[in-house]
């Protein structure tokens, strides 16, 4: 599975960069977080319940921030499990750039999904995926109104 795109957020590259490190932040933004915990620097433990059309389910799971360059780029690796409803796995491409309106952050996924979350297709899945990741930077940019 792979998908990519861009958000304007109305901060600075080094504003997003540092608010992008903040456990607090990442588990107000993303929808279902019940934990996020920095466990070692550049490393967080997480607990998110999601459901994906008939699939519901807690997964435990770990993000790491890879090859970091502050304020510009970094690569995060995923990976988290859910019991018997499957598990998922991927690395993100993520880049930041300054525009006049604040920064731009591309990215770029490729990950896989198992179990039951695979079996449910992938159109769904990619479906519920972007999703989540429109609500995060929805609410991510939400902190940065100026």
């Amino acid at each position: 599975m792979e998908e990519q795109g861009e958000f304007v957020i109305p901060a600075t590259p080094q504003e997003v960069w540092d608010a992008l490190q903040k456990p607090d932040v990442l588990q107000e933004c993303i929808d279902g977080c019940e934990e996020m915990t920095l466990t070692e620097e550049g490393t967080f433990a997480c607990v998110v319940a999601i459901k994906v059309g008939p699939v519901k389910a807690r997964f435990t799971g770990t993000v790491k921030i890879v090859d970091p360059h502050p304020p510009h780029s970094y690569f995060l690796d995923v990976s988290a499990r859910g019991g018997g409803a499957g598990f998922g796995s991927g690395r993100a491409e993520v880049e930041l750039q300054a525009v006049p309106e604040g920064t731009r952050l591309n990215y770029q996924v490729r990950g896989t999904i198992g179990g039951k979350l695979a079996q449910i297709g992938t159109r769904l899945f990619q479906s519920f995926s972007r999703k989540m990741t429109r609500t995060f930077f929805e609410r991510f940019s939400q902190r940065w109104v100026r």
